[in-house]
């Protein structure tokens, strides 16, 4: 059976977003992305709920004109040949032969992970993590912990129910971040 693993970037106290959505503080060293990469590899699908996608769509088919970055150049590729599925309750369709998924998110996400290959990697946002974490259907968090304090802005969990984790692994990068592995209890 296939992981669901969630990969998510967040400040020191617990925002995904700063209070006007900025996302400009999250720093991809060269640990960290290397990281990312690997991460990646072993995925064959990428899961985004709807407002992550708008941004994914919109930056990586253009990130190798509009950024120098190692990460992105490196990231860009694989973000192109990679399959990707936007869950959302309101697309009808999307661009770059992604699949929408939604309306009966806790059958669809079991078929998938119930398919043979590798992990599905859920990537950054906190609605469709919250959603799949109360379902249950989340098997590995790895959060991102970056040297900043937001002071507000949206929570990496913004789930009304408890979530009770184990930690399997730390790890830090750069000298700056830290990864904190979950598995649930």
């Amino acid at each position: 059976m296939r992981k669901l693993v969630y990969w998510v970037h967040q400040s020191v106290d617990g925002f995904i977003e700063g209070p006007n959505g900025e996302f400009d503080w999250a720093a991809m060293g060269p640990e960290l992305s290397a990281y990312s990469l690997e991460l990646t590899d072993r995925a064959d699908a990428f899961l985004y709920g709807r407002k992550v996608w708008e941004m994914m769509s919109w930056y990586w088919p253009r990130a190798e004109q509009m950024s120098p970055d190692p990460h992105d150049l490196a990231f860009a590729p694989v973000w192109a040949r990679t399959p990707k599925i936007v869950i959302s309750r309101t697309l009808e369709s999307a661009e770059y032969g992604a699949r929408v998924i939604g309306r009966d998110l806790a059958a669809e996400v079991a078929e998938l992970k119930a398919q043979p290959g590798a992990d599905l990697l859920l990537t950054g946002g906190s609605g469709a993590a919250a959603a799949l974490g109360e379902l249950g259907l989340v098997d590995e968090y790895q959060v991102v912990v970056h040297p900043v304090v937001l002071g507000g802005g949206t929570p990496v969990f913004p789930g009304k129910e408890r979530l009770d984790l184990r930690l399997t692994g730390t790890r830090g990068f750069d000298g700056r971040s830290v990864l904190l592995r979950y598995e649930k209890a």
